[in-house]
């Protein structure tokens, strides 16, 4: 299957690929033969549903928020591109030694930044730019699911927005998101070791 897969995918979509991405031709290859697998209507495109039947995912709490993030607001499909460009937050940050040297390419994909960035959009559940309460006890609930009564999570909710924003509103901000993981190891905690 992994020289069908790199037959399928032209030379140039490879190579623009590992520019956006940092993965490399021989994991973009494997990440292609994983799509295709996963393809079920072999249309190149795949579905939540697809998605759904990835392991790790069906058994994470949160996969159904993960599965969420490979989508474009609207869309409820995703083609190869979308999903290594999804994958890439997950690629280990010193995997960044090859950056392009194209100064209009901004961050990498899998930078602090937007490790963080991928991370709080999936507490921000109606994309408004922020974490409400309502959001924030949604999420936690998902993770600890009934270990924990509902008045204790709701503590835990107050005291992590009393905590978080600065300005006030009662909800959490990007900027507020960050100052309150500025000590968190999100690069090692929101890394996956990408077939090696």
């Amino acid at each position: 299957m992994g020289s069908q897969a790199s037959t399928l995918l032209r030379e140039e979509e490879i190579e623009e690929i590992k520019k956006e991405t940092g993965f490399s031709h021989s994991q973009i290859t494997r990440l292609y033969s994983r799509f295709t697998s996963l393809d079920k209507c072999q249309n190149g495109t795949l579905s939540q549903e697809d998605l759904q039947s990835i392991p790790e995912l069906a058994i994470n709490p949160l996969g159904d928020r993960i599965i969420s993030a490979f989508f474009a607001e609207g869309e409820d499909q995703v083609n190869f591109r979308g999903f290594t460009r999804t994958l890439a937050h997950f690629r280990p940050i010193e995997d960044n030694n090859e950056r392009s040297n194209d100064p209009t390419a901004g961050e990498p994909i899998n930078s602090r930044t937007n490790k963080l960035l991928f991370s709080f959009r999936l507490y921000d559940m109606d994309r408004d730019g922020r974490i409400s309460r309502d959001e924030l006890l949604q999420v936690l609930r998902m993770m600890v699911g009934t270990n924990i009564l509902d008045e204790q999570l709701g503590s835990i909710v107050d005291r992590t927005i009393q905590e978080a924003n600065w300005n006030g509103d009662n909800s959490i901000s990007f900027d507020d998101f960050v100052k309150l993981l500025e000590d968190f190891d999100v690069e090692q905690k929101m890394s996956i070791r990408f077939l090696h």
